[in-house]
C-alpha cells in the first residue's frame, strides 16, 4: 500500500505560482510512475502530467505545457508540481497518483493504483 498526501494548494491571483507536493509513505515511489490529475467543479477528472520512475522523463497535457513542471525526489519519497502563469481555468482539486504501469500510460488511464486526497487550487482573475 502507498499513502499519498498532497499539500501546497491555496488561493492565488492569475499569473501567480504555486508548488504542490505529494508526500508518499508505505512504499518507495521509486517503484511507481507518478502523476498529477485535476478535477474542476462539475467536470471530469483530467490528466495533468506524469513522471517516470527513475529517469525523470515527464509528459504533460497540452493545456499545461510550458507552465507546469513535475519533478520527483525519490530519496524524500515526494513528487512536486510547480505551477506557473496560473489561469482561472486552472482552478480545481489537484490529485497525486501512483501507478505500477508506465508514466506515458497514465495519460489515458481511467484509474491509477493509488490516489491522494487532493488539494484545492483556486486562481482568481
Amino acid at each position: 500500500q502507498v499513502q499519498l498526501v498532497e499539500s501546497g494548494g491555496g488561493l492565488v491571483q492569475a499569473g501567480g505560482s504555486l508548488r504542490l507536493s505529494c508526500a508518499a509513505s508505505g512504499r518507495s515511489i521509486s517503484n511507481y510512475a507518478m502523476g498529477w490529475f485535476r478535477q474542476a467543479l462539475g467536470k471530469e477528472r483530467e490528466f495533468v502530467g506524469s513522471i517516470t520512475r527513475s529517469s525523470g522523463r515527464t509528459s504533460y497535457a497540452d493545456f499545461v505545457k510550458g507552465r507546469f513542471t513535475i519533478s520527483r525526489d525519490n530519496a524524500k519519497n515526494t513528487v512536486y508540481l510547480q505551477m506557473n502563469s496560473l489561469k482561472p481555468e486552472d482552478t480545481a482539486v489537484y490529485y497525486c497518483a501512483a501507478d505500477r504501469g508506465t508514466a506515458q500510460a497514465m495519460a489515458v488511464l481511467t484509474d491509477c493504483d493509488y490516489w491522494g486526497q487532493g488539494t484545492q487550487v483556486t486562481v482568481s482573475s
